[in-house]
């Protein structure tokens, strides 16, 4: 979807539409969870404070949010996708994979599917939406993004190597601007030149993520569309309203966002063995510490001592801390999988037309 929270609004809110807005709040230390394209012509994003986004637009229109509204839109997104098949794999409240090879309608090309989806979106959600249409996964993402809003773009498999090759290396599924930035240093500023690395040099620099980005420079991704994903995280965080590098004040804080973890972790059923803590400071760098233990991570007096040490490692006492997340990962069904990596599965893919 196109600006989804924020097309919602102005869908909603006929005085808002042509307008820039952003859902968020616009006090000091608020943030902006949406923007819309007119607001992004300013240079407002998403993640970006209130503040700098008002800076940038002076007549911006901050909205409060309705995630209750904008779950029913999403539902009523996914009835229409469910229209066509049954092979979706949900990304977010406004994004999916669908696997069409066999369709519920029996229409032959992909990109038709992508035409009709779209329409149906227009006239009974009064929304826009984009659609990539590929082989696999990576490049239907990659195609999604590449006209909006209001896109529709296929990349064929004869058309694969070109599209990649011209590809900012910025735009690569799982390249942020940290893993942009060693990418630039090493010289690599697009597919191609990410082309001429070696598996093994890629894995060097970069891990397990360097045999993705192999693969992806080759326009292979063998993952399969999945219509049911395992939960692999829960998680909250709080923005501070001042910012704090007191000891005692960030124990405060801390204890507080443990609560409301385990609250989530309770109405989700959700076990994990990863804590994992999330540290912004006052300039907006960020840093993340992570821990996994023997036994899953649930209730109160099993969170805060192991948040309490992780937090034991950060130097907040220069650096003022302005915002403390933490998330439970690693569910079970992740442990038992890996204790029985022994076992091996082979699966016919076959071929994967992405929307």
């Amino acid at each position: 979807m196109d600006a989804f929270y924020a097309s919602v609004e102005q869908r909603d809110h006929p005085e808002l539409r042509g307008k820039p807005i952003a859902v968020g709040h616009a006090e000091e230390r608020g943030v902006v969870a949406a923007a819309s394209y007119e607001a992004r012509r300013y240079g407002v994003r998403s993640a970006m404070s209130s503040q700098r986004a008002r800076r940038l637009c002076p007549e911006l229109i901050f909205v409060n949010g309705r995630m209750d509204i904008y779950k029913s839109v999403s539902k009523q997104i996914h009835d229409i996708f469910h229209i066509y098949t049954d092979i979706v794999e949900p990304i977010s409240l406004d994004e999916a994979f669908l696997d069409v090879t066999d369709n519920k309608l029996g229409i032959l090309l992909a990109v038709d599917i992508a035409r009709d989806i779209k329409q149906r979106i227009r006239e009974e959600l009064g929304l826009v939406a984009s659609a990539g249409v590929s082989y696999n996964k990576f490049l239907a993402k990659i195609a999604s993004d590449y006209r909006k809003p209001d896109g529709l773009c296929t990349i064929h498999p004869s058309q694969a190597e070109g599209f990649i090759s011209r590809l900012p290396i910025e735009a690569f599924w799982g390249v942020g601007p940290v893993t942009a930035k060693k990418m630039h240093a090493l010289g690599i500023h697009n597919g191609r030149l990410l082309r001429e690395y070696s598996l093994d040099m890629l894995t060097r620099q970069f891990g397990k993520s360097g045999k993705l980005y192999y693969d992806f420079a080759r326009g292979v991704d063998l993952r399969p569309v999945e219509a049911v994903r395992i939960r692999k995280s829960v998680g909250c965080e709080h923005t501070l309203e001042k910012d704090i590098s007191l000891r005692s004040s960030v124990v405060i804080e801390l204890y507080h966002v443990v609560c409301e973890l385990v609250e989530r972790l309770k109405k989700s059923r959700f076990e994990g063995y990863t804590l994992t803590l999330k540290v912004k400071f006052h300039d907006f760098s960020q840093i993340t510490r992570s821990r996994t233990g023997d036994v899953p991570f649930v209730l109160v007096d099993d969170i805060l001592p192991v948040a309490k040490l992780l937090m034991k490692s950060v130097d907040y006492a220069e650096h003022p801390i302005r915002l403390i997340g933490l998330s439970v990962s690693n569910p079970r069904e992740e442990v038992e999988e890996r204790k029985a990596q022994w076992v091996q599965l082979s699966f016919d893919f076959g071929t994967l037309k992405g929307l």
